[in-house]
């Protein structure tokens, strides 16, 4: 029975509803004319840019209610940016400095080295003096007993595989009034090399006439001593059997001292 009822309710709303849709109690219609295709495309951008802009808005809304903020997060980008720059500045200037003290601790040790070498040669310099003290004073002690020219001591060195180096002390006893002048003259006898075949070709060496280089260091000059030294060549690996050493007066023939060395 309400069944039916709510059905004559409802079709007695419908035919109302078209009765006033097509009788002249009609709603009115309005007639307007369309817009401009310009128009229209000018309002399509409008509409368009305030949707994106809209959802731009409210993307980053959600950004920032979500925990994320891009100013923050570029503002943090910029910060460690500056950061990394610093560092890689102060990176650099670590390294500039730390090469400055590499080159600093390699001159110091260079320096450090030099020094000891100086130290130790001044060491072996001064013992040596002091040998050569005792010695000298030994040797003005002899010398005022004997009169005349000697020579006290001669010794003789490889320096290189093709030189050797040769010093001796000259002494004049006595008390002699002038200096003493003339020339010392070494003759050297010559080993070859071990092992040699070949025809040796320097037996012996007479300096300076053989080497006329060596003539000012074995030139004499002195009143009471002078030490001589100097280098000579020979041919590379070549021994010395012995040297002899004259002291020779200028305008004399004859030594007025000499002196023989003799290696094993």
């Amino acid at each position: 029975m309400y069944a039916n009822l709510w059905v004559l309710v409802a079709l007695s709303i419908w035919w109302r509803r078209a009765r006033q849709h097509f009788s002249i109690d009609a709603p009115r219609m309005a007639v307007r004319a369309r817009l401009p295709w310009p128009w229209r495309a000018v309002v399509g951008v409008a509409l368009l840019t305030i949707v994106a802009g809209m959802w731009w808005w409210g993307f980053d809304f959600g950004q920032i209610f979500g925990g994320f903020n891009r100013k923050d997060l570029e503002t943090k980008l910029t910060t460690l940016e500056t950061a990394e720059e610093q560092l890689r500045a102060e990176a650099v200037s670590l390294r500039i400095r730390s090469s400055e003290l590499e080159s600093e601790l390699a001159m110091t040790r260079g320096a450090r080295t030099t020094l000891s070498k100086q130290a130790l040669e001044l060491q072996n310099e001064n013992s040596q003096l002091k040998e050569e003290l005792v010695f000298l004073q030994k040797l003005v002690a002899d010398s005022n007993k004997t009169v005349g020219l000697s020579i006290q001591r001669l010794a003789v060195e490889r320096e290189r595989d093709d030189a050797w180096r040769y010093s001796l002390l000259v002494v004049r006893g006595g008390n002699p009034v002038v200096d003493f002048d003339g020339q010392m003259v070494l003759q050297v006898a010559i080993a070859p090399p071990p092992g040699a075949s070949a025809p040796f070709r320097q037996p012996s060496l007479t300096l300076p006439d053989d080497q006329p280089e060596t003539a000012a260091a074995l030139k004499l000059k002195f009143k009471y001593y002078q030490r001589v030294e100097g280098t000579f060549r020979v041919l590379p690996g070549a021994q010395l059997r012995s040297v002899t050493a004259r002291a020779f007066e200028s305008g004399q023939g004859s030594p007025r001292a000499s002196r023989n060395l003799v290696f094993p």
